[in-house]
């Protein structure tokens, strides 16, 4: 906000005449600091220190003033630290990856830990780190990702605890899966394109020669049907890559309005009623649907482990279910990597030994108490 005066008349000065057009008296002047400081110091030394002091005074309430338009309840902070975030790390084409998490996930030997460990095994995804930001939604997550990663966003929630997990569909739940989604709108609306990946979704190649490079909007499956442009392919929003353009932007606004038509569903289940609303057929949203021979999961595993991009842990419910057999696709993965190592991939015959414990896991959804890191290393 520009500061500007809006002084029309004359400001008196002792021993000149005022000049005025009319007999009507000049209106009064605004406060000016400078004008004061001309009297005051034509008076005693010490009026000198107390012009001093208000001149800061006003420099201070000048600074204050000035202030950034935000909206979505983003003040200016959080506004500014996500756009420098952002940028630090950004691909060259204004692409960042992203993840949330919140305290149970982010754990020692918990999803966040396994979620890095993959991109430091897969093939020729370690230098995708330095382009993932973490969102974090507690404040014990967001330390602990400031203690492992360069790029930490800590979303701001209204002062509600989501450090707890937040079991598949109940009220804590949903507000984050829609706080996602409004948070993924504004970063669209930043000019940033993103892949978000769930944080139990382990990376294993480069996704994106897997892209269509034509496409808005791209995202997994639970189940695909062998046609990438079909609509009735059954899509897991977990994991996508989006294009920032007007199009998405608009997507992601109208997405995030539906949860009002659509109380009592989660995100992934809006997006598939309203992938066949008029609206997103009318402004012309290229959508796509990824193959789940590279982008798996444990509805639908990508059975060659030669094509594989990322696998997820999704048809699963319970932290320590989901903990245990991401821990065993892990060591399923360093098994194939070391055929490499002792030149027998040709005659390598493994695949993935998963789902275990998440079999089932909605009919039992928690899996008995484990030592520590019990799932997770060889």
């Amino acid at each position: 906000m520009q500061l500007e005066s809006r002084n029309k008349g004359t400001i008196r000065v002792p021993n000149e005449k005022i000049q005025s057009s009319s007999s009507t008296p000049p209106p009064q002047p605004e406060f000016n600091c400078n004008h004061y400081y001309l009297q005051l110091v034509k008076q005693t030394p010490m009026m000198v220190i107390i012009f001093a002091t208000m001149a800061l005074s006003c420099l201070v309430m000048y600074h204050s003033s000035i202030t950034l338009p935000v909206s979505g309840g983003y003040n200016n902070h959080s506004a500014n630290s996500l756009s420098r975030i952002l940028k630090g790390a950004t691909m060259d084409n204004n692409t960042v990856i992203i993840t949330s998490l919140n305290d149970a996930w982010a754990e020692p030997e918990s999803m966040f830990d396994l979620l890095l460990e993959s991109f430091q095994i897969g093939n020729q995804t370690k230098r995708f780190l330095k382009h993932l930001v973490v969102v974090t939604v507690d404040q014990k997550a967001h330390a602990r990702c400031l203690r492992l990663h360069p790029h930490c966003y800590n979303l701001n929630t209204d002062g509600m605890d989501f450090s707890e997990e937040a079991g598949f569909m109940t009220a804590d739940y949903l507000k984050i899966v829609w706080r996602k989604i409004d948070f993924l709108g504004k970063v669209l609306d930043l000019g940033y394109s993103f892949v978000f990946t769930d944080a139990d979704i382990m990376w294993f190649r480069d996704p994106f020669s897997q892209f269509d490079k034509d496409a808005d909007f791209q995202t997994s499956c639970d189940f695909f049907n062998g046609n990438p442009s079909d609509l009735r392919n059954q899509p897991n929003t977990g994991f996508s890559y989006v294009k920032s353009n007007e199009k998405t932007i608009q997507l992601y606004k109208f997405w995030y309005k539906s949860r009002m038509t659509y109380p009592d569903l989660h995100d992934q289940d809006v997006f598939n009623k309203i992938k066949f609303d008029p609206f997103v057929q009318n402004i012309g949203l290229g959508i796509r649907f990824l193959d789940t021979a590279y982008f798996g999961g444990f509805c639908h595993p990508s059975q060659d482990l030669n094509k594989a991009c990322t696998m997820h842990a999704n048809c699963c419910v319970g932290l320590e279910n989901k903990v245990h057999d991401l821990g065993v696709m892990l060591n399923d993965w360093r098994k194939y990597m070391k055929s490499f190592v002792n030149e027998t991939r040709g005659e390598y015959k493994g695949s993935w030994t998963v789902p275990q414990l998440c079999r089932d896991s909605f009919r039992r959804p928690r899996a008995p108490k484990k030592k520590v890191g019990q799932g997770i290393k060889s």
